[in-house]
């Protein structure tokens, strides 16, 4: 099931508050995603982030997923005071009402030479294209099933980091990235980009559950990078973006 948010002009899949499953421009808009050269700060992140949507001649309502880098994974709580934070800026946007936040996201924590706080990385949003192709973005995903246990309660082969626990994991989340991308009525023939982050050899179960089924069509962009929660070892996020820019 999918919601509409008439005021970004996307849709998206409902998750948690602190994030959508993914979100998809509606017709006759397209997704952009833009780059920045370096990690910026949260706060510096979002107050470029509206300068650069304003500049556009789009509503800050038209954020539609981000990309976030963070020092080291967290605890249970410590994500959810992060998480806390993080949607104030969103609610002043008129974006999260308090409840449901139609933003995709992912966030992970690099393993050499982290940021020293939370920084974006990159963000999308959406804007007019008459006649554009479908356009989304796939929020990123550990293999943290879902429910309203504690992460060790619900992550596929908890702690199992050897040869098979990986290969579960991997497999695991590509089966979440397809289902996401069926809530739009799409799939991985669709996707122009696919990301990994981890810091294990995954290259065991590479051709098996990642090219053979689509995955790597436009090839993978693997980030030497942990998921943000302790003790989860993979994650994925995909895309389907014609416009992407540095700045």
């Amino acid at each position: 099931m999918t919601s509409d948010f008439a005021a970004g002009n996307y849709r998206f899949i409902p998750a948690v508050f602190q994030y959508s499953a993914g979100a998809a421009a509606n017709p006759g808009y397209e997704i952009e995603r833009v780059r920045f050269d370096k990690w910026v700060p949260l706060a510096e992140g979002f107050a470029r982030i509206a300068q650069y949507i304003q500049a556009a001649g789009r509503p800050l309502t038209s954020f539609c997923a981000c990309e976030l880098r963070s020092p080291a994974a967290f605890t249970d709580e410590g994500f959810r005071n992060f998480n806390l934070h993080y949607v104030k800026t969103l609610a002043g946007w008129g974006i999260y009402d308090g409840k449901t936040n139609p933003v995709a996201r992912s966030n992970v924590c690099p393993e050499i030479d982290p940021p020293a706080e939370p920084s974006f990385y990159a963000f999308s949003f959406t804007r007019p294209s008459p006649g554009a192709t479908p356009s989304f973005v796939i929020a990123g995903s550990g293999e943290s099933q879902d429910g309203a246990a504690s992460y060790a309660e619900r992550t596929v082969r908890y702690r199992d980091i050897s040869p098979d626990g990986i290969k579960e994991k991997v497999r695991y989340v590509v089966g979440v990235m397809e289902k996401r991308m069926g809530e739009f009525g799409l799939s991985w023939k669709d996707a122009t980009a696919t990301q990994a982050y981890t810091i294990h050899d995954f290259h065991p179960v590479l051709a098996d559950a990642l090219v053979s089924r689509g995955a790597a069509r436009a090839g993978l962009t693997w980030h030497f990078a942990r998921p943000p929660v302790i003790d989860l070892e993979y994650e994925m996020d995909c895309r389907r973006v014609m416009r992407e820019v540095v700045i």
